[in-house]
């Protein structure tokens, strides 16, 4: 869900007994009911790692039925319409902790699920082009190094994929791919598609294939495999489904997965709170399992520009029936993302900022990533074969998982550890901007935790020394008005290339008013665009090619935008020259 993805991450340890159990594909019990009755809820009944067949057969003595089970981590996801079942169960030997999944019915779906529609196709005419967000990470350097692995498998747990789709199928992994919606996983061809748009467009940003048409993720050259945990017609995440999810990562190779949701009911979940207790020890010891597999979790901090490191109030819980206001603590986490191990992303808009929605917090943000904001929309994949615009930490966080794939394949021993400390290690910082809400120091703060991710030195590269320089300071475009950004080039012999590259970032509404050039350290101008004075669209994010063999690449080139109209103003954001 683009509205509602929170989060944070922690040091983390594998508990024992997870990482080394037995492989935890969910059974069904031949008990469980094969019809719905109005009243039926769902239970995480939670017993010591192992052989649960006691505690399933005290689920069934005692008015419930058991759906599924996960006998390496001590989970099982029993239902039962008796409203006395979790209280007598919480008095059965070997049982440690019940607690109810939701404050409302277990669907009827759930018991004979109905598969998703696959969509009819319609086949593009977009061409590749250079996008702000891939820009703003390096990610068209990185792909001139590798485009990933297809070794490498990262998992979507989302509203579903739509594999059919023309920059998804190329790299689209069916065999790895489930529907885990209601908590037990449904293996039948389709069952993964998507029962919205989210999924899709989160898959697309990771992973869409370099292929020429449409749109190119991150990670090109990576596998999606589609966990569809979300529900149909509600498109929530509840517990058990999350749970089924991060096992069947765990068990199935994932080296990454993605999370741009927050697990239903509950925006927080309380340990003070019996039910929400054993939600957050069921979906801590399933995302400790997937980790002990070798899979990294990535989840989106959430877009209600909250302060997640002093929570005090939570007014939208819960969400599948009549949400109540409540004071909480700190004490009380978002899940999956606040859990131990779980790399946590905010959202930037446009340039070295935060995007206007993310939340934040000191020591809870890891790291930041472009999700959008207002205009300035994140472009990726959609079903049928189409595109478009989304904002949002849930648009962030693929960014930071396509970059984990990155990581991955250049370095297929890495475990999940190495990876989250290199996802910061190569982070660009960020200071804060003049917001008090932004504590920390520029390496780290409540806003961009360790920074922005840099796709390029996740492959093992770097621009070249001496020939790869950037102007970060952002200079403002007044109306009619011509102003010029400077980069001062130094230690590269010679003159410039004839394939000069030109980076430019330009925030400007109706960018028709706007004459681009590059003036070289002698005044020779370089016409880089005149755009129509018809052009009605916003903001200038585009790498040029000039051939400027005839300067010297060493002194101070300028990138000189000219405004020759009024009523719109804007700024350069960020340029760069690569030599």
């Amino acid at each position: 869900m683009t509205a509602a993805a929170l989060g944070a991450a922690f040091a983390f340890v594998t508990p024992a007994g997870i990482a080394d159990a037995a492989p935890a594909s969910p059974s069904s019990a031949s008990s469980a009911s094969s019809s719905w009755a109005a009243g039926t809820r769902a239970y995480l009944v939670i017993t010591a790692p192992g052989d649960t067949s006691a505690v399933r057969t005290a689920v069934t003595n005692n008015g419930g039925t058991v759906f599924a089970h996960y006998d390496a981590i001590g989970v099982i996801v029993a239902h039962s319409a008796a409203t006395s079942f979790a209280g007598t169960m919480r008095g059965v030997n070997g049982v440690q902790q019940v607690g109810a999944t939701r404050t409302s019915d277990v669907p009827a779906d759930a018991y004979d699920p109905a598969l998703p529609a696959n969509p009819a196709q319609t086949p593009t005419t977009l061409t590749e082009s250079n996008r702000w967000d891939m820009t703003r990470i390096k990610a068209e350097q990185a792909w001139a190094v590798t485009t990933g692995s297809s070794a490498v498998k990262v998992g979507v747990l989302d509203t579903g994929v739509d594999d059919q789709h023309q920059d998804i199928a190329p790299n689209f992994n069916a065999a790895d791919s489930v529907s885990c919606a209601y908590g037990k996983a449904d293996i039948r061809a389709g069952a993964w598609r998507d029962v919205g748009e989210h999924g899709t467009h989160v898959a697309g940003t990771i992973a869409a294939a370099k292929n020429g048409k449409g749109v190119i993720g991150v990670a090109p050259g990576v596998k999606i495999s589609s966990v569809r945990i979300a529900e149909p017609d509600t498109s929530m995440f509840f517990a058990e489904n999350t749970i089924c999810g991060f096992v069947w990562a765990g068990d199935h190779g994932f080296k990454v997965t993605n999370n741009s949701y927050y697990t239903d009911p509950w925006m927080f979940n309380c340990p003070d709170n019996v039910d929400q207790a054993a939600i957050i020890e069921g979906v801590r010891r399933a995302q400790a399992y997937a980790e002990g597999k070798g899979s990294l979790q990535v989840a989106a901090a959430g877009n209600s520009n909250y302060n997640l490191a002093n929570k005090t109030t939570d007014s939208s819980s819960p969400n599948d029936s009549t949400p109540v206001t409540r004071t909480i603590t700190n004490a009380c986490i978002d899940i999956p993302t606040e859990l131990p191990g779980v790399v946590t992303v905010a959202a930037m808009g446009n340039g070295n900022v935060k995007a206007s929605y993310s939340n934040f917090g000191t020591d809870i943000i890891d790291v930041g990533a472009p999700g959008g904001d207002g205009a300035s929309g994140v472009y990726s994949t959609l079903p049928g074969g189409k595109y478009g615009s989304m904002n949002g930490t849930s648009m962030a966080s693929p960014h930071v998982a396509g970059v984990a794939a990155l990581l991955a394949s250049v370095n297929p021993g890495y475990t999940p550890a190495d990876i989250r400390a290199k996802l910061g290690e190569q982070a660009t910082d960020i200071a804060c901007p003049s917001d008090s809400r932004c504590t920390g120091t520029t390496a780290r703060n409540a806003f961009f935790g360790e920074g922005q991710v840099d796709a390029l030195k996740a492959v093992g590269s770097t621009p070249p020394p001496g020939k790869y320089f950037e102007n970060l300071a952002d200079v403002t475009i007044a109306d009619n008005a011509t102003v010029d950004s400077p980069i001062q080039v130094t230690g590269v012999s010679g003159n410039a290339p004839a394939a000069l590259k030109v980076g430019v970032d330009i925030k400007h509404t109706y960018r028709g008013d706007l004459v681009v050039s590059l003036v070289a350290p002698d005044g020779t101008v370089y016409l880089l665009e005149d755009f129509a004075n018809s052009d009605s669209a916003d903001d200038v994010s585009k790498t040029y090619t000039v051939n400027a063999s005839s300067e010297a690449a060493n002194g101070t080139w300028k990138l000189r935008v000219r405004d020759i109209a009024s009523q719109d103003v804007g700024r350069i954001d960020a340029w760069n020259l690569t030599f």
